[in-house]
């Protein structure tokens, strides 16, 4: 699965948690425009829309940061591969941790089991990955605070 997209598709219906909210509204307060991180409007707008919900509310199957996900690749047609939905300082796609503020890491935040994530590639094709289960949720683990 590439991390070299551009955009991220319209949202459907995402669930967050409050403390996700808050770190990830502090995270591109601080950084802005200027790379590495780069402006985001997907996930400002992701944030503006979704549901927000206490950490101990979330449902297990929703993917919040540092979940291990299980995904399959739909577009261009792949095999599933497990990935971590991580901080940018802790991405390393070699390991399968991708950032939060990637399009990809953006377009299956706060998303469902079953649910499909979509996003443009930086050559411009349309990407899409089925987030087939939540491996790991810290949250459903009582991690609220990670």
């Amino acid at each position: 699965m590439s991390d070299h997209a551009i955009a991220a598709t319209p949202l459907t219906q995402r669930t967050i948690t409050e403390l996700d909210q808050v770190r990830l509204e502090k995270l591109l307060d601080a950084h802005g425009t200027p790379e590495p991180l780069g402006d985001n409007p997907a996930l400002d707008e992701l944030i503006d829309l979704a549901r927000i919900v206490p950490s101990q509310a979330v449902p297990p199957q929703v993917a919040t940061l540092n979940s291990r996900l299980q995904v399959q690749q739909l577009s261009p047609l792949g095999s599933e591969q497990e990935i971590t939905l991580c901080w940018p300082q802790d991405a390393d796609a070699a390991r399968g941790a991708i950032s939060v503020l990637s399009p990809v890491g953006t377009a299956l935040l706060g998303l469902s089991e079953g649910d499909t994530a979509a996003w443009r590639q930086a050559d411009g094709l349309l990407a899409q990955a089925r987030l087939t289960r939540v491996l790991y949720q810290p949250e459903a683990n009582g991690e609220y605070t990670r």
